[in-house]
């Protein structure tokens, strides 16, 4: 389905609404699609389509999600915790996962930013340069 530019606008419009001090406030988006879909104003299909992607990049630049080879103790979790927190501002959502195939090393992403120090990470990229 093709969306249009006036689809887009009321989504980004929609999605502002939404957005109570820099943060994405998950009931307001969940109330505005589903009067959204009650009243079906036209072209609500390409709105609420673009809205919902929006609302999924939303939550994810919001999102981080540490992966380490070990588990991290809770001072090292605080630390990275306070280093993202400076550098993305507050309101992030942390996720630490335990990953054994990393070797050892984290790798870290915030939304689309993805930083790599893991050992796995330096191989595939010492495989790619050879």
């Amino acid at each position: 389905m093709k969306i249009t530019k006036q689809a887009r606008r009321d989504a980004r419009q929609l999605l502002r609404v939404c957005v109570v001090n820099n943060a994405l406030d998950e009931n307001r988006a969940r109330q505005a699609a589903t009067l959204l879909v009650k009243d079906k104003p036209r072209g609500y299909a390409g709105v609420l389509s673009q809205f919902y992607r929006l609302v999924r990049l939303e939550l994810a630049r919001r999102t981080a999600r540490v992966e380490s080879a070990t588990p991290l103790s809770a001072q090292l979790q605080s630390e990275v915790q306070a280093d993202l927190t400076r550098k993305y501002g507050g309101g992030l959502t942390f996720n630490f996962v335990h990953n054994p195939a990393l070797l050892g090393g984290l790798r870290i992403q915030v939304g689309g930013d993805v930083y790599n120090g893991s050992i796995q990470g330096r191989l595939a990229a010492l495989q790619e340069s050879l």
